[in-house]
């Protein structure tokens, strides 16, 4: 009779138990990486008042005879690898940890000890470090190697300081490279004007102060395409011309281009270059250009001489077919002829002339300085095609303006190693090859840091109307090379699907700050909850190493702008919470009834 007072009150005490459970994952229904609990019940014991015995030839065995004393609280397990559904927050420093079984862990470090949460909302405490919002626990992971900026040393993990004072600026960056592009016109006014054609562009010196370069580009001989390129004036950023004053100071600027003019620079924008062996194979009615002969090949191969917009004014050509007339012959360019004259077997002039791709402008394209071609036999008589024809670019200059790396001063105007003279080409028809690339480099003794390239400047008839632009930085592929930056100042942080967390700064440069990383164990479900929203390591869930994982080990991922939410399903707590009452409900009446059963035994004394 008193055993079943005492398995009502285990009853009342478990089923109190679990609806002690219950009441802590609905309080928590909102509560951040939250994960809900759930109690299992176990009977704890029983009397044995006979044991059980085997059967025999005559008589059958009997069972045990066995009473219960009770129910108790036989596990709580914790959901741990169930997943709560996103929330969406926008804020770039929550961030919500995607994986398969929910079994990776924040490391956050309380000031004594290592923990593990799945809470991802952190924050920027005053001393820069990443940490927890609720607690302040400092979020770990690992460093920047000191001598590699883009690489993470994954060692032993420690407090990620995005914030130190080194990080809150970018370092600014020189610029070492502009150009000038676009159509020169030699009708354009503005070349004759006073103060000529002008173009500016902006540049950086190495402290990231910022300058503006003047140019002032005027006509010297439209005709023969000649131009003077003028450094007119350096302002800083209070409207100073540090060019004026460096000079007034008695500085002495290097030549410039190698010349004795210290700003200015007379430049023809026709160059001479030369190949060899460039070729065509050509067939069908001519348009317009001429083709050579070589024999030496077979079949023999027809060289055509054509120039489009970038025009070669002279060029070299041998290995021609050994037949020809002109043998050794340098024929010269006559202007007033526009092209090549000789006189060939029959006693007759030819005139060899250029011409241009279609679409392009017929007048004042073809500015070409006179100089000497080598021919070795040739077809007058044959015309082929002329496109495709040979490209070819120009001289490219450069121009060097020089800064002191520490006082950001003016130290030298001049030319990095000369004007160098670069040549591509397109080769079509059989296997040829081209001479190498002219880089003739005049030498000087300027230093520069900035290099002006002029290259992409062409001069043709535009109607009247020069679309010259000047830009910091020399394109390279899809980038600008060499444009340089001013000192940036932080404007946020990014965290990547890996963890790695990124500076944003005023001058567009990207910093790699740290890595944050996750632990992962054997028995998640073993961890200890500590509160705060944090976990322990126990004898069961396994150790941590002390360094931790990339979470892209395994293909997790860590989202921003995103928190998981509380895994706590209502539906299923209330519906628990009902089972709990009514079997708390049945478990009274055991103590109820057994009292009333125990008066009656009192009653019977009466």
């Amino acid at each position: 009779m008193m055993r079943s007072l005492f398995s009502g009150v285990a009853g009342l005490k478990t089923h109190q138990t679990k609806m002690d459970v219950i009441g802590n994952n609905i309080a928590n229904v909102n509560t951040v990486a939250f994960k809900s609990s759930a109690t299992t019940f176990s009977d704890i014991m029983y009397q044995t008042t006979q044991q059980a015995s085997g059967a025999t030839a005559t008589r059958g065995g009997t069972n045990a005879k066995q009473i219960g004393l009770g129910v108790t609280n036989g596990a709580t397990k914790v959901s741990i690898t169930s997943a709560g559904a996103a929330q969406s927050t926008g804020d770039a420093l929550d961030i919500r940890l995607t994986d398969a079984n929910s079994t990776n862990f924040f490391i956050v470090n309380n000031g004594s000890q290592n923990l593990f949460t799945r809470a991802g909302s952190f924050y920027i405490d005053g001393n820069g470090n990443l940490a927890m919002t609720t607690t302040g626990y400092l979020v770990m992971g690992w460093q920047v190697d000191p001598d590699d900026p883009s690489n993470i040393i994954k060692d032993t993990v420690s407090a990620l300081r995005v914030m130190r004072t080194e990080n809150l600026t970018s370092a600014p960056e020189a610029t070492t490279a502009a150009n000038f592009a676009g159509v020169i016109d030699k009708n354009d006014s503005q070349f004759e004007s006073t103060g000529g054609y002008v173009r500016t562009f902006t540049l950086y010196d190495n402290l990231g102060y910022a300058y503006t370069a003047k140019f002032s580009i005027k006509k010297v001989d439209g005709t023969m395409g000649r131009y003077t390129i003028e450094l007119t004036n350096v302002l800083d950023q209070d409207n100073h011309d540090v060019l004026a004053d460096y000079i007034s100071n008695g500085g002495k600027l290097e030549d410039i281009f190698g010349t004795n003019d210290i700003t200015t620079k007379e430049y023809n924008f026709s160059s001479a270059v030369k190949w060899d062996d460039n070729v065509t194979n050509v067939d069908g009615t001519s348009t317009g250009g001429y083709v050579f002969t070589d024999s030496s090949v077979s079949p023999a191969v027809k060289y055509l001489i054509d120039k489009n917009s970038e025009n070669p004014p002279s060029f070299v050509l041998k290995e021609l077919d050994s037949d020809g007339n002109l043998t050794g012959t340098s024929l010269a360019y006559d202007a007033s002829k526009h092209g090549f004259p000789y006189t060939n077997a029959e006693g007759d002039e030819v005139v060899i002339t250029l011409t241009q791709l279609l679409g392009v402008p017929t007048s004042d394209l073809t500015d070409i300085t006179d100089g000497g071609v080598d021919l070795n036999g040739f077809d007058p008589s044959t015309k082929a095609t002329t496109s495709p024809a040979i490209k070819v670019s120009f001289n490219t200059v450069n121009y060097g303006i020089q800064f002191d790396t520490q006082e950001g001063t003016l130290l030298s105007v001049g030319n990095d190693g000369g004007t160098k003279l670069m040549f591509n080409a397109h080769l079509l028809g059989p296997n040829r090859s081209d001479e190498d690339p002219i880089n003739e480099e005049l030498q000087n003794n300027a230093m520069s840091d900035i290099e002006i390239e002029f290259a992409s400047l062409l001069n043709y008839d535009n109607k009247g109307t020069s679309t010259v632009v000047a830009n910091r930085g020399i394109p390279d592929g899809s980038s600008m090379r060499g444009e340089g930056k001013k000192l940036g100042t932080m404007t946020g942080l990014s965290v990547q699907n890996d963890g790695k967390i990124f500076g944003s700064y005023s001058n567009g440069n990207t910093v790699l700050l740290g890595q944050i990383a996750v632990a992962q164990f054997a028995n998640a479900s073993g961890l200890e909850e500590k509160g705060d929203n944090c976990y322990d390591t126990t004898l069961n869930s396994g150790e941590f190493d002390g360094i931790g994982i990339d979470i892209s080990a395994d293909g997790s991922s860590m989202n921003t702008g995103q928190l998981e939410m509380a895994n706590v399903d209502l539906s299923s707590e209330f519906t628990d919470m009902i089972t709990t009452q009514r079997g708390f409900q049945a478990n009274s009446r055991i103590i109820t009834v057994s009292d009333t059963m125990l008066e009656e035994l009192i009653n019977l004394k009466r």
